[in-house]
């Protein structure tokens, strides 16, 4: 079996993964990701003990036991390119023999639960709530990097968005791509369901005006009123549709929950958006361990 090049997969001089610093027995199968490295404490405080913790640049990890199960928060970072080293990095940890850079014979699958924050793309979505997504909608581009597989629905999906919405075509090729059929139907109590968009950043793509003018003025607005067989697109956030497209290719199982802090169209926003991220850790931790 061919060996992967230093050049390719980078290690630090202990033999862990460059950007994560870390070594395969300090993650367990079960990974909350987060964006804040700050939530990573307020998560593994929960924990009855805690094995691990790791820092590296703005990627914090702790591993420990709670409710007799072992689970890992880790923080990625903002956007779907912290998401690419987060994800590889993941895999490359219990997939890959890092000692003879060799893939290893048996697949081992992860089970990765994002817990961010988002907001909301429909009027009637209340702030404080939470979100589960269903699909995610990448507007990012980084799956176009890959040998990425839609299925017939997510096709259609596709097919449906341009045709509704008339999207630019001089921007990223969009990419439809469904979640966890497993884990969304652990995690899905409590929340509302739908599609969430993922942004390449948060201002001009998101529809934010500062300083600098549009290209696409009605964005958010075709966003909003796509509907296909019930099908509709909740919120936008910048880092779900890489989660769950490099979960497919790679193996592993991936959803999102999000607290709902702000409302792009009715205008209102959480006046304690910490307490509706701290209520819906405690849900999804509950639905991971019990």
């Amino acid at each position: 079996m061919s060996k992967i090049a230093a050049s390719e997969l980078i290690l630090n001089d202990d033999n862990s993964v460059y950007h994560l610093r870390l070594h395969p027995h300090q993650i367990a199968k079960d990974i909350i990701v987060v964006g804040d490295p700050g939530r990573v404490e307020i998560i593994s405080n929960y924990f009855d003990s805690i094995e691990h913790k790791v820092a590296n640049r703005e990627i914090l990890t702790h591993t420990g036991i709670m409710n007799g199960k072992r689970l890992t928060v880790m923080s990625t970072g903002m956007g779907t390119d912290n998401i690419d080293i987060v994800l590889n990095e993941l895999d490359a940890l219990v997939n890959i023999d890092l000692e003879n850079r060799t893939i290893k014979k048996e697949h081992a699958a992860l089970n990765i639960v994002r817990i961010g924050t988002s907001g909301a793309l429909q009027e009637e979505i209340p702030v404080d709530s939470f979100l589960i997504s269903e699909f995610g909608l990448g507007l990012d581009g980084l799956m176009n990097y890959y040998q990425f597989e839609q299925t017939t629905e997510e096709i259609e999906l596709l097919r449906q968005f341009y045709e509704q919405t008339n999207y630019r075509k001089e921007f990223a090729q969009p990419y439809f791509v469904k979640g966890s059929p497993v884990l969304f139907d652990r995690l899905k109590g409590g929340c509302i369901s739908g599609i969430t968009a993922t942004a390449g950043g948060f201002y001009g793509p998101q529809g934010r005006i500062l300083r600098i003018p549009l290209k696409e003025t009605q964005l958010n607005e075709k966003l909003r009123d796509f509907n296909h067989n019930n099908y509709r697109i909740t919120n936008f956030e910048m880092e779900t549709s890489a989660l769950y497209g490099l979960s497919r290719v790679l193996g592993h199982n991936a959803c999102t929950v999000c607290a709902i802090i702000a409302n792009r169209f009715s205008g209102t926003g959480s006046n304690n958006y910490k307490l509706a991220v701290q209520k819906l850790i405690e849900q999804t931790l509950q639905q991971l361990t019990q």
